[in-house]
């Protein structure tokens, strides 16, 4: 065949030493060949880009640190808010009947406890003195967010094991949320904490929150969890955004990294051990009584209801693109309304009154969001690993973390930690 179609070719034209449409076209594919190469090198090396931030836990933010130091923090996050415009579009063309998924099982409930001691039965933790079962604590199932669009068993709250201390009631519970009516693949792990039994701390990271204070600049920083915290160590999880997202105050071990903005939904831990969160105005007549405060973004759910900006398109407060529908990777804090119950949400693919609203329905009466992307939120236990150190766990597999994450290896961003408390003695008991 290829020897008839060049026979069927005209011979070159008398007086031309070389035909000249061959001649035109080697020109022409040169072109064609550079103009596709530029359309898909940057394409391939952003695809390839894309996943390597997506996949490789330290290069998200070594690409976006660096690229901040030489376009400018808006252009990155312009950046950032396109890639993840562009990700939801495509998620919602491929997995629109997608149905929700689970993560673990579930078990049968429990069989009632035994009707001793019923007055010890509806506590959130154990009176002074008391370990047994009939203290122990457990939030009420919640259900689906939105009954139509909900995987099996969304809402109702699993216990989740200490390896440590396996005959102990349980401390944490887990609950998987599906809180966006719009996107099947949107999911909200939240962690129920017993405060009753369960120490907050807070941590300032290596670099982050960078100090705006004389006396934070400083500060030496540990950047990790204490040795002395580790053996009654129980989770841990990430902090608020960094320095030059918002300005939001920290202040630990009694030195102000970044002072307080008014306008901070603030997380502080009060001497006496209670947890509070609330806007600034209402919190800093209070502050020489707090032990550690870390501000976020406006309050997103207060008194259970939720902030009306959240409603509004323009708005960028928590990580919102210009149309208010950055769908991306959060992590938010909650309390209930008696201040007994610590919620931290770690999210996929949602939008910010997505988180909130998911929250609120799991039992927060009020919310603040702390970060956001794809490497930072993440909830972590710790359990006895090889020797009987102590390795990290990931709530649900999909976040991303190393195994020396927060106890061996200094961590440049800000984190809390979960350890227990002690017990009381069993001779304090009236």
């Amino acid at each position: 065949m290829a020897e008839t179609a060049e026979a069927s070719k005209p011979p070159a034209q008398v007086g031309h030493s070389a035909p000249e449409r061959p001649g035109l076209r080697l020109p022409r594919r040169r072109l064609r060949r550079w103009v596709l190469g530029a359309v898909a090198v940057p394409a391939l090396s952003g695809a390839g880009l894309w996943i390597a931030v997506h996949r490789i836990p330290w290069m998200g933010p070594l690409v976006a640190n660096g690229l901040r130091s030489v376009i400018g923090a808006e252009n990155v996050t312009a950046l950032e808010e396109t890639a993840y415009a562009v990700e939801d579009r495509v998620q919602r063309l491929w997995r629109r009947n997608e149905p929700p998924k689970t993560y673990w099982e579930v078990p049968e409930q429990p069989a009632p406890a035994a009707a001793a001691a019923p007055s010890m039965a509806a506590t959130s933790g154990p009176a002074a003195g008391s370990t047994g079962p009939a203290a122990a604590f457990r939030p009420t199932d919640v259900g689906p967010s939105h009954a139509a669009w909900s995987a099996p068993d969304d809402g109702r709250w699993v216990p989740i094991a200490d390896r440590s201390h396996p005959s102990d009631a349980p401390r944490l519970y887990k609950t998987l949320i599906h809180p966006d009516p719009n996107r099947s693949w949107a999911e909200l792990f939240v962690v129920a904490v017993d405060l009753s039994r369960v120490d907050v701390h807070l941590m300032a990271g290596s670099r982050e929150p960078a100090a705006t204070t004389e006396e934070g600049k400083t500060y030496e920083r540990p950047a990790k969890i204490p040795e002395a915290d580790q053996e009654q160590l129980l989770a841990a999880f990430n902090g608020g955004f960094m320095t030059e997202h918002g300005q939001w105050g920290m202040r630990v071990d009694g030195v102000t990294l970044v002072r307080a903005r008014d306008q901070g939904c603030t997380l502080a831990r009060r001497r006496d051990g209670r947890l509070q969160i609330g806007p600034w105005t209402k919190l800093s007549g209070e502050e020489s009584d707090m032990q550690w405060w870390r501000q976020t973004p406006s309050c997103m759910v207060e008194e259970g209801e939720l902030h009306p900006l959240l409603g509004v398109p323009q708005v960028r407060n928590w990580g919102a693109t210009l149309d208010g529908n950055t769908v991306i990777r959060r992590s938010a804090v909650g309390l209930d309304r008696d201040g007994k119950v610590l919620y931290v949400g770690i999210s996929n693919h949602t939008t910010a009154p997505a988180i909130a609203l998911g929250l609120r329905h799991a039992g927060a009466s009020v919310v603040a969001q702390l970060d956001v992307n794809w490497s930072y939120p993440k909830f972590l236990l710790y359990e006895p690993g090889e020797g009987g150190a102590l390795a990290p766990v990931a709530l649900a597999s999909g976040f991303e973390f190393s195994e020396d994450e927060y106890i061996r290896k200094r961590s440049l961003r800000d984190f809390f930690y979960l350890t227990r408390k002690p017990q009381a003695s069993s001779a304090a008991a009236p």
